[in-house]
C-alpha cells in the first residue's frame, strides 16, 4: 500500500518509531517522532524573491561571486565533486545566520544558530555530502534518492541537499530550530524537503529505505535505528566519538554482505541527544 509523503514544511503530530528500534548510545528508545501533516508554504509577495534558488546579481551578500570565491577555496581544499561545488555556490548561506554574523557568513568557520547549536563550515558540509554523494548506490550516474538528514539546524545543510538528492527529509528535535528552518526554507519553495520535529536518534521509519543518512551531531554510536532503514547500497556520514573521548568523521556503506565502516578524520560536532525540547 503507498505511504502518503508528507509535504513542506512538514511537522509530526503522531507518534512513530521503528519497531523494536534502540538507540545505540541512549538504551531503551522512546517513540518520540511523529507523523508529519503537509502545511501549503505561503506565496511569495509581489516583493519576495521567486521561487527557488536562481543565484542573484547584486550587490554585497547577495553577489554569485562572493559564493564563487567560497567554492574555490572548497575546491582549494580538496573538494572535487562538481555536483556538490554547484549546490553550495547556489545556496545563500548568509540567509540561515543571525544579521549579526552576516559578514561571516562565507567564512571558512562555524557559526553560533542558537539554542546551542551551530551551523557546520563550509568545508565539513561539502566534505560530509560529498562522501554521500559517492555511496556505492548512487553511482552510475543514478545519483541520490532519498536522503535523511538528522539535526535539521537552521536548514543550510538541507538546501543544499535539495539540490543534490530527490528527496530530503529532515529531523530536528529542537522546536525553536525547527521553527527557524522553516522560517528560512519556506521562501525557496524546495519541494523536495520535508521538515520534521522529532527524535533523530529513531531516524524516520516511515521515508526508510533511504539512500543515504547524514547526521550533524556525534554520539558514542551510530544509532541502530539509522543502520536499519539505510538501503542496500546506501552511504550513512556521521561524526562518532571514538576512544579516548574524540570525534571522528565515520562511512557505512550497507552492503548485501552487512555494514561496512570506515573512519575518516576528526572533527568537532555538538553531542547527539535523544527527545523534542
Amino acid at each position: 500500500m503507498n505511504q502518503r509523503r508528507p509535504g513542506f514544511p512538514a511537522r509530526l503530530d503522531q507518534a512513530v518509531a521503528p519497531p523494536g528500534s534502540r538507540s545505540a548510545a541512549s538504551g531503551p528508545a522512546t517513540a518520540t517522532a511523529q507523523r508529519p501533516a503537509p502545511v501549503k508554504p505561503q506565496r511569495p509577495g509581489a516583493g519576495d524573491r521567486p521561487p527557488g534558488l536562481a543565484i542573484p546579481t547584486g550587490l554585497g551578500m547577495d553577489s554569485a561571486a562572493v559564493r564563487q570565491r567560497m567554492v574555490q577555496k572548497l575546491a582549494a581544499q580538496g573538494v572535487q565533486s562538481a555536483a556538490v561545488l554547484t549546490a553550495m555556490g547556489t545556496v545563500e548561506r548568509h540567509r540561515f545566520v543571525d544579521s549579526a554574523l552576516v559578514n561571516q557568513a562565507y567564512e571558512d568557520t562555524s557559526l553560533p544558530i542558537g539554542l546551542g547549536q551551530t551551523i557546520s563550515k563550509p568545508n565539513v558540509v561539502a566534505r560530509m555530502l560529498e562522501l554521500l554523494t559517492q555511496a556505492p548506490g548512487a553511482q552510475g550516474g543514478a545519483g541520490l534518492g532519498r536522503v535523511l538528514e538528522i539535526g535539521t539546524g537552521c536548514g543550510y545543510q538541507a538546501a543544499v541537499l535539495s539540490h543534490l538528492a530527490r528527496e530530503v527529509y529532515s529531523i530536528e528535535r529542537l522546536r525553536g530550530l525547527h521553527e527557524k528552518a522553516r522560517d528560512n526554507l519556506r521562501p525557496m519553495r524546495l519541494a523536495n524537503v520535508h521538515l520534521l520535529l522529532g527524535d533523530g536518534m529513531l531516524g524516520y521509519d516511515k521515508g526508510a529505505p533511504y539512500a543515504g543518512i547524514v547526521a550533524a551531531a556525534g554520539g558514542e554510536a551510530v544509532p541502530e535505528a539509522w543502520c536499519q532503514q539505510l538501503a542496500v547500497g546506501g552511504r550513512l556520514v556521521a561524526p562518532t566519538v571514538m576512544a579516548g573521548g574524540r570525534q571522528a568523521l565515520v562511512v557505512i556503506d550497507k552492503t548485501h554482505h552487512g555494514l561496512q565502516q570506515t573512519v575518516l578524520e576528526a572533527v568537532h560536532f555538538v553531542p547527539l541527544k535523544s527527545g523534542i525540547a
